[in-house]
């Protein structure tokens, strides 16, 4: 990439001589250039100024530079529309959008992220907070390799936050916010920067997520074409939206079908429910399968089965949901209901600089459908 300084562009560069370990500069005298890149600033003030003048790495070289003129000649548009895609892409036809950047990609022409930033008033920072213990599960790996793919898109930086009291600390454009809970709704009402957050809510933020009740509603349809004559859904002791739509999606379904909920809840760890597995081992007759809030209730559920003498998946049957590690390392494999975690990732970003594009206006709600992922908990 080359670095242009002064005002006033020359049609030819005289001289050009490359300097071993780094960066050379061009200009019309050679006395200006200095090994390393600095600069001859006498015979740079007497011969180069107000040329122009570039800093080229030894090892691509830089013959001529491509402007934004070149791109807009090559795309057949204006220079202001050429602008318009890479500062305000929301200001554009998605076909104008394409046109400009294959124009650009033909030219390998590459906008100065920095400088477009500055141009913007902006520092190019999206900060994603996780407000929640994420334990040992790669699932925030996945997301937040989503994440990072939707950001280098339009080459922006992400900044990890773990810690509630560096939320508002440095500066950003915008938010992603995860594991937030209701109780944490006044502390982001004050943030002054665009915010999206990721999983339900109910109390007017933008969000994304996977279909929390089209999931269970998919897992329990499952469980009555099968002819489990006991379906029971173990659920998270949480009073927050996700929880919520996961459990309508069951209840719903089962009166659907005229069939009697059966709900138990608890803390979102496998020993749990591994514990009131054997609990109440004796209530549970054959034929019986457990639909779960979460792979790490499913994997207890699992556990607690089998040390007790059940079969699965002959005599009983487990659905988790999630559909990240947990469901690869359970044996048998679990069944489960998989988020799309990636793609998930990926629409927080595209929301969230749209969000930022638009000066922080509302995106609303997007809710995406998982699947179920049949594997050996469940029959065939």
């Amino acid at each position: 990439m080359g670095l242009l300084l002064g005002q006033t562009k020359v049609n030819k560069i005289f001289t050009k001589k490359r300097w071993a370990g780094g960066l050379a500069f061009f200009c019309v005298s050679r006395q200006a250039a200095v090994p390393g890149g600095g600069i001859n600033k006498q015979h740079f003030n007497n011969s180069c100024y107000g040329k122009l003048v570039y800093v080229v790495n030894e090892f691509t070289g830089v013959e001529n530079v491509i402007t934004l003129s070149d791109v807009a000649k090559k795309a057949n548009v204006s220079k202001m529309t050429v602008s318009r895609v890479i500062n305000h892409p929301e200001q554009v036809t998605d076909e104008l959008r394409e046109l400009v950047e294959n124009a650009m990609l033909a030219l390998n022409y590459r906008p100065n992220s920095v400088a477009k930033a500055l141009a913007n008033n902006r520092t190019n920072v999206v900060k994603v907070v996780i407000l929640e213990d994420t334990g040992v599960e790669p699932y925030y790996m996945s997301l937040l390799f989503g994440i990072a793919k939707g950001l280098d898109k339009r080459q922006y930086a992400l900044q990890l936050v773990t810690d509630h009291n560096a939320i508002s600390v440095g500066v950003q454009d915008g938010y992603i916010i995860t594991g937030a809970r209701s109780a944490d709704t006044d502390e982001l009402n004050a943030l002054t920067d665009p915010v999206v957050i990721f999983g339900e809510n109910r109390n007017g933020f933008d969000f994304i997520d996977n279909d929390n009740k089209a999931g269970i509603t998919i897992a329990t349809e499952y469980a009555l074409a099968k002819n489990y004559q006991s379906i029971i859904f173990i659920g998270i002791d949480v009073k927050e939206p996700f929880e919520y739509s996961r459990e309508a999606g069951y209840i719903n379904t089962m009166q659907k079908h005229q069939q009697i909920p059966r709900i138990h809840r608890m803390a979102n760890h496998s020993h749990l429910s591994q514990a009131f597995v054997s609990a109440h081992w004796r209530e549970f007759a054959r034929n019986t399968i457990f639909i779960c809030a979460s792979d790490r209730l499913a994997v207890g559920i699992v556990r607690g089965i089998l040390e007790n003498g059940g079969n699965i998946p002959n005599d009983f049957g487990v659905i988790g949901y999630d559909g990240v590690f947990l469901d690869q390392v359970s044996n048998p494999k679990l069944s489960t209901i998989k988020q799309p975690v990636q793609r998930l990732g990926e629409h927080l970003a595209r929301m969230l600089l749209q969000k930022i594009d638009q000066s922080g206006a509302q995106q609303g709600e997007l809710m995406i459908e998982p699947e179920l992922v049949v594997r050996g908990t469940t029959r065939d």
